[in-house]
């Protein structure tokens, strides 16, 4: 997967299942080649050669039954870009997504705004969020080690619940 990681300028995206790409030709790992058209292309006249790679991912949140994906790359060529590569790296890409949405939705909590009126205290409050999550999911996992569990079984939310009510049950026995 190395290689992959040198092309980080190329477009890989998921497409809904709806969305009409006919195959224009079809490769050896299953992907196919087909062309799109720019929003700003109304008349359709200068198409984009892409490559559609499908998959199902089974046990999607629980789940039993398997969730359909396809995804759409400019990286046409299946013997230096396997679409298993590309697929394994669009989901680690949704990784980093959600802790993305744990930082700025759970942990800061929707809508709230950094309050540092300087750069430098800017800083610091994102130094800080960072610093607690990454204490989280170091719980987390330590939890899952002891448990016999995957990490990603553990939920953050609950995780930082626990860790909200354990600050405030017993103030001053957390040092900050």
């Amino acid at each position: 997967m190395a290689s992959l990681h040198r092309h980080r300028g190329e477009p890989l995206w998921r497409v809904p299942a709806n969305r009409v790409l006919p195959g224009r030709k079809l490769l050896r790992d299953g992907s196919w080649l087909s062309d799109i058209h720019a929003g700003t292309d109304p008349a359709k006249r200068d198409p984009v050669q892409v490559r559609v790679l499908a998959y199902q991912l089974k046990d999607v949140g629980g789940d039993a039954a398997a969730v359909d994906y396809r995804l759409v790359t400019t990286l046409l060529d299946p013997r230096r870009y396997p679409a298993r590569q590309l697929a394994a790296l669009y989901r680690e890409r949704w990784e980093i997504e959600s802790v993305f949405a744990e930082i700025k939705t759970c942990q800061r909590g929707a809508k709230v705004v950094l309050s540092s009126k300087t750069p430098d205290g800017v800083l610091q409050q994102i130094w800080a969020h960072l610093l607690v999550h990454h204490a989280l999911r170091e719980l987390m996992l330590r939890t899952a080690a002891t448990r016999q569990l995957d990490p990603d079984r553990i939920s953050f939310t609950e995780t930082l619940r626990s860790a909200r009510r354990s600050v405030t049950v017993t103030p001053g026995g957390f040092s900050p």
